[in-house]
């Protein structure tokens, strides 16, 4: 079985689209066509049904589908493996974050591999949990970072560093000022909260309801980045937030922030392994070198600086910092 034409299925099967993915290989959408026809033919059966949106698998298109993500991941390992036994380490690996993993951990990622491994490539996919759960249950990622509410107790996953929860606020705001919030505090606020549904929104709104309340959502946004610009902007708007996204910003004075307690909303940052299979070499290399990145920043995501130590004085950004915040210039 031709490799290509394996993966080729497969990343249509994701896209759900064979037009997506010409793009994404500038190329003409007849070509990818064809390809995924002639792979039709070799399989004895239609995979994909053609709609006016894209494409869907069909069920034999799932089951082959299924069979065949095994099939190339352990195809690859084998080639990875024989690479390895060459004296070198190469390959791909797939890994899966949260946004707030993003940076700084995944640059010095990259920079530490080009440096001892530069053989290895990474191919890095930003989710929410949800997915990138599934997305290690189906073998398309390799290793996943991730926010769990209890503490992981399997070998499937290992614990990184914890995080607790922080009011988030324009600077001057009383409610901040304080070294910790009580979350009953958040009765009648105004909050710009992530969408519905989803986990860490779930988890703020059973809580509220715990202590006979309803959050005010008067805006909703996924990103991150919209949620800090609407506060930076907004006096009297809040957020809440886990430390890892918000130093720049406290570093520059934009915001301010309180520590959440009475409960303490903490989430444990995870390294997720496959649920089936055995790592790559690769794989191998870039899982221990997060946790050394991790480790060697005093089991944080972000690396300390000598001024500004993330989540113990996440409440007290150094005072020069406060001085030079920008004029607000209106919404982002």
């Amino acid at each position: 079985m031709n490799l290509a034409s394996v993966r080729l299925f497969l990343e249509v099967a994701e896209a759900g689209s064979i037009s997506k993915v010409a793009a994404r290989r500038q190329t003409v959408q007849s070509h990818i066509s064809r390809q995924v026809s002639d792979f039709e033919a070799q399989c004895g059966s239609p995979l994909f049904r053609r709609t006016g949106r894209g494409v869907t698998l069909t069920e034999f298109g799932e089951y082959t589908a299924k069979r065949l993500r095994h099939w190339l991941q352990d195809t690859e390992q084998l080639m990875d493996e024989l690479r390895a036994d060459a004296g070198k380490v190469v390959g791909e690996v797939q890994l899966g974050i949260v946004p707030t993993a993003a940076h700084p951990l995944m640059t010095s990622l990259f920079q530490r591999l080009q440096a001892e491994h530069p053989g290895i490539r990474l191919n890095i996919r930003e989710a929410q949990g949800t997915e990138l759960d599934a997305m290690l249950d189906s073998g398309t990622v390799d290793l996943a970072i991730l926010f769990r509410f209890q503490r992981p107790s399997g070998r499937e996953e290992k614990l990184l560093c914890v995080a607790h929860t922080y009011v988030v606020s324009a600077p001057g705001d009383a409610l901040t000022s304080e070294p910790t919030v009580d979350f009953a505090r958040l009765a009648g606020l105004r909050l710009v909260l992530p969408r519905r549904p989803g986990h860490w929104r779930h988890a703020l709104d059973e809580t509220a309801r715990s202590l006979g309340f309803k959050l005010n959502a008067v805006v909703e946004a996924d990103s991150l980045t919209v949620q800090k610009e609407l506060v930076i902007h907004t006096p009297g708007l809040y957020s809440v937030l886990g430390p890892y996204s918000l130093k720049a910003e406290l570093e520059r004075g934009e915001l301010q922030v309180s520590r959440l307690v009475k409960p303490d909303l903490v989430r444990h940052v995870t390294l997720g392994f496959p649920r089936q299979g055995k790592l790559s070499p690769a794989s191998r290399i870039v899982a221990e070198t997060v946790q050394q990145l991790v480790a060697s920043w005093g089991n944080q995501l972000i690396e300390p600086s000598a001024d500004f130590a993330v989540d113990e004085r996440l409440s007290t950004p150094p005072p020069a910092a406060r001085s030079r915040r920008p004029p607000r210039s209106g919404v982002a």
